[in-house]
């Protein structure tokens, strides 16, 4: 396998984007009323999971060339997955969606580390898919 920089890494891509899976299983599930309160509890729980370790990969990204600054930066996603549980509730999703937000900010136009190009252009579009699923479960939260 070709590992240069620019290469296209398959493996994850197809990973990142079976993530998205359950984001959307679960976004589709808050709409149907017997499943709406299970699917919105396990899609908070979900996205801090993810939120947590998006923040351990800047950590790992961090240790091949980051200063102090980073790993500081790498720790934010896990805390603020971590207060998005303990509200829980409605105000949950939206706190989670704002942290996706930032963290792909500050990986996309302030990141310093080095990244393939293919890995940019991955987490933009997992980004955005994450965010239509927040939106969606927002969305049957308040319809609720």
């Amino acid at each position: 396998m070709n590992t240069t920089p620019d290469t296209d890494d398959r493996g994850a891509t197809r990973l990142g984007w079976a993530g998205v899976i359950p984001f959307a299983a679960l976004a589709a599930a808050a709409w149907v009323p017997a499943w709406a309160g299970f699917a919105q509890l396990a899609f908070v729980a979900y996205s801090a999971v993810i939120l947590s370790f998006l923040g351990g990969v800047r950590w790992g990204r961090a240790m091949a060339g980051g200063g102090a600054g980073e790993f500081v930066r790498s720790v934010l996603p896990s805390l603020v997955a971590w207060v998005a549980l303990l509200v829980a509730g409605a105000a949950a999703v939206p706190v989670l969606a704002a942290a996706f937000v930032a963290v792909w900010l500050n990986d996309s136009l302030f990141d310093r580390l080095p990244a393939p190009a293919w890995f940019r252009r991955l987490r933009a579009g997992l980004t955005a898919a994450v965010l239509a699923c927040h939106v969606l479960v927002f969305a049957a939260q308040l319809a609720a």
